[in-house]
């Protein structure tokens, strides 16, 4: 069977830590802050991780 490719879009967007976790980044931080409290923008720009069967799909994405 043929190796499988990267998906590039996917690669680019999420991170695989040392341990096999997937990391991301979180939506609504670029535009329109104006009206997001000050813990709110806080919260965006930390890193979340990608769980469930969301984390499979990746995982497939990314060739891991």
């Amino acid at each position: 069977m043929p190796k499988l490719k990267t998906h590039k879009g996917t690669a680019k967007r999420i991170k695989l830590t040392s341990t096999g976790k997937l990391t991301r980044r979180r939506a609504f931080g670029t535009h329109l802050l104006a009206k997001k409290s000050k813990s709110r923008k806080r919260a965006i720009g930390t890193s979340a991780a990608v769980t469930g069967s969301t984390a499979k799909n990746v995982k497939r994405a990314l060739g891991v």
